[in-house]
């Protein structure tokens, strides 16, 4: 006979998910260090089909610690309250919002660059932390929204800008795929009761 896994069961898979794919990134920061950064070369490089792997890879691949650590501590604390709502749902964030995130660089940033990092993923945790508030429209979902927005509000909106060195489009796109992600797993409004004709 086969058990149901409890809420809690299904929150504490969610959080070891994320905390196993940060641990991911930092095994491949070090093997890429070992191997004098080589690895970075596997990232997103627009509208070449090699650098199409990239949109996959590229969540996992750093330019140094420095870069790393700067992404360690929002990846984790955004990607723990997407992970409250279970394992399926913060997978499947993630998935949308590196797909999203990537096809958009690819498309769209500048050709012979060079995108690494996981940064879009997290503006992507932000995104969609936010737009579930807005579709939701739960007080504890409205409530982990406003905290979002008061905490990482303004990084957010300065990460959106165009800057040199900085993979804003990988921004950009990380919040489209957040928002859509928001949209495609909210919860269907209840239907307003039929009034019975006079």
């Amino acid at each position: 006979m086969t058990q149901t896994p409890s809420a809690a069961d299904d929150r504490r898979s969610g959080l070891v998910a994320v905390v196993g794919l940060l641990g991911v990134m930092w095994v491949a920061e070090i093997v890429d260090t070992v191997l004098g950064g080589r690895l970075d070369a596997l990232g997103i490089e627009p509208r070449d089909t090699g650098g199409l792997s990239g949109v996959v890879l590229a969540p996992f691949l750093h330019g140094g610690f420095g870069h790393l650590v700067s992404n360690t501590v929002p990846f984790l604390v955004l990607g723990a309250l997407v992970a409250l709502s279970g394992l399926a749902r913060v997978l499947t964030v993630a998935a949308l919002v590196t797909v999203i995130s990537g096809l958009g660089v690819w498309l769209f940033a500048p050709a012979t660059t060079l995108h690494i990092g996981a940064s879009g993923v997290v503006f992507g945790f932000a995104a969609y932390l936010v737009g579930r508030g807005w579709f939701d429209r739960r007080v504890g979902y409205v409530a982990v929204a406003l905290l979002v927005v008061v905490v990482y509000g303004t990084s957010l909106l300065l990460g959106l800008l165009p800057r040199p060195g900085v993979s804003w489009q990988g921004h950009l796109f990380g919040a489209v795929g957040g928002l859509v992600a928001s949209r495609l797993l909210a919860r269907p409004s209840p239907r307003r009761r039929a009034r019975p004709a006079a």
